[in-house]
């Protein structure tokens, strides 16, 4: 389990914790289901038949949310999800069957209830008052985008930084093999290439790939925002593909949207996207632009977009063919958790409609798995697994 070099072959199989094995109902709602770590240990054989090498994650840091976004203790596994002697036999168990473990990782914000903002919200002139960006102290301050609840973490101030570094290092050291980093045009590149440096450092192997979707972010959010040309952007907008790109040197890969969005607007065309040599250029031209040892991670759905299939009508033949594409592109390839029992949502998902993400984090149905689609999915990814 030691090269990196595994990370072009990862077939990564992305999993809600909350959401995935354990749950105790599949009534869907915006609350804590029941999900767990044991849960997940107890598909292992399941995920192995499907042929997957790497299992990523969501955040299973304590959480008031039951997605596990809003951190208020970086430190310790939420009790909802079990305990860190799970996290350790699933990390364990998984390694025996030559299955990795990455996880989500998020530094650039926390919770409003996580103790330090509350303690930096009381007295801006202790400890913590220079770990957060304030305005105005108590109620004005820089956050995620426009999300109060979620106060953004000054990652330039030593202390926070070495404080996040020190946690992402812990978590590696219980055997984690690396992170899906979340929202890193938060952060500057100074603070990446600091990050990066020193995980390298201590765990060569880890793998760390970023999330940075910027296209229609609008400008009055580019306060919040770290990336490069920030004056032309917001003229011009952001070009997801050249922003991508942005972080090589800094993380190990980066998710493709650029990708993703146009292997989605193909598909629904409802014509045969590999007959279009149109198509066939364009992507090869994309995915030529990546220097050596910096992957595009292709993915077809995630969390917060519908599900490929419903772009597809269902149609599970598109959805094969289109996986068998992503694998013969040789790169990192994730699949969504439910997408080979046939998962798919038939309301869409509007990030302007609270809660719409809901459809796409259904509780996962054991009692309805389409065999068919897992068995095919499974061959599929044994052919390309090496």
């Amino acid at each position: 389990m030691k090269s990196s070099n595994w990370f072009g072959n990862a077939i990564i199989y992305h999993i809600f914790i909350d959401r995935f094995s354990g749950c105790n109902t599949i009534v869907n709602t915006p609350d804590f289901l029941g999900g767990n770590l044991k849960g997940i240990y107890e598909k292992l054989d399941y995920l192995s038949g499907l042929g997957i090498n790497t299992i990523w994650l969501s955040p299973f840091y304590t959480s008031h949310q039951y997605h596990g976004y809003h951190i208020t203790n970086y430190k310790e596994v939420d009790p909802h999800f079990g305990t860190l002697s799970d996290l350790q036999k699933l990390i364990e168990k998984a390694h025996e069957m030559n299955i990795r473990v990455i996880a989500d990782f998020v530094p650039n914000h926390c919770s409003k209830y996580h103790p330090f903002f509350v303690e930096a919200q009381q007295n801006i002139n202790e400890k913590y008052g220079k770990w957060f960006y304030f305005n105005k102290c108590p109620g004005d301050y820089l956050c995620f985008l426009d999300f109060k609840e979620l106060p953004k973490l000054n990652l330039e101030y030593a202390e926070t930084r070495n404080y996040i570094l020190e946690i992402a290092n812990y978590w590696l050291s219980i055997g984690l093999d690396g992170y899906r980093v979340d929202h890193i045009i938060g952060a500057s590149h100074n603070f990446w290439k600091y990050f990066y440096k020193n995980i390298k450092k201590n765990y060569p192997e880890a793998i760390l790939f970023g999330e940075a979707p910027a296209e229609g972010v609008e400008a009055k959010y580019f306060k919040t925002l770290n990336f490069k040309n920030k004056f032309w952007r917001r003229i011009f907008g952001v070009s997801q593909e050249n922003l991508q790109l942005e972080y090589f040197g800094e993380f190990d890969g980066i998710l493709d949207f650029t990708f993703n969005k146009m292997i989605v607007e193909e598909v629904k065309t409802g014509k045969d996207f590999l007959k279009s040599q149109k198509f066939l250029a364009r992507v090869e031209k994309h995915f030529n632009k990546f220097p050596d040892n910096y992957f595009p991670v292709t993915f077809l759905d995630n969390h917060d977009m519908d599900r490929f299939l419903k772009h597809c009508n269902g149609d599970y033949d598109i959805l094969l063919q289109a996986f068998e594409f992503l694998l013969s592109q040789n790169h990192p390839v994730v699949i969504y958790y439910g997408t080979e029992a046939g998962m798919y949502n038939k309301t869409p998902v509007k990030w302007y409609i609270n809660n719409s993400d809901l459809f796409v984090r259904e509780p996962y149905d054991w009692k309805n798995i389409n065999y068919d689609l897992y068995n095919k999915l499974s061959e599929l990814f044994k052919k390309y697994h090496h």
